[in-house]
């Protein structure tokens, strides 16, 4: 390996570490639920932003205080060293897509019958730091 991509690849590899990431797959509640809760933790600090989900009176709100906390633990597990508070830990993009839909079919009157589709979604947050820590 060459000077130039061994230094790039040290690069990449530190600002890696500055980035911890988790993911919510099958999640059953409708995308379009899921984002508006999303929505509101987007570019937040995670104190804020766990105390924002915490108090939040939507379902999807829980599943998504979870993933928070996932995403916390593999930042931790990454930067064994490292402190929380000094870091500076934010959401740096959450985005929601749909995933698998279950097709159900409800009884209607006069033998017609009318299609229920229960959606479901993947989340993928990712944490950034502020700080650099070196």
């Amino acid at each position: 390996m060459g000077v130039r991509k061994k230094i790039r690849a040290q690069q990449i590899k530190e600002e890696k570490k500055q980035i911890a990431f988790a993911k919510l797959t099958g999640c059953p509640t409708s995308p379009r639920k899921m984002r508006l809760v999303a929505d509101l933790v987007r570019g937040v600090e995670v104190e804020k932003a766990l105390q924002i989900l915490k108090f939040n009176s939507k379902e999807a709100s829980i599943n998504l205080e979870k993933l928070l906390l996932s995403a916390i633990a593999n930042w931790q597990a990454k930067n064994e060293d490292a402190n929380i508070e000094d870091a500076g830990l934010f959401v740096k993009s959450i985005y929601v897509d749909s995933a698998g839909m279950l097709k159900r079919l409800r009884p209607a009157p006069q033998g017609r019958a009318h299609r229920i589709r229960k959606r479901s979604n993947h989340v993928t947050l990712i944490l950034g730091s502020k700080n650099v820590s070196n």
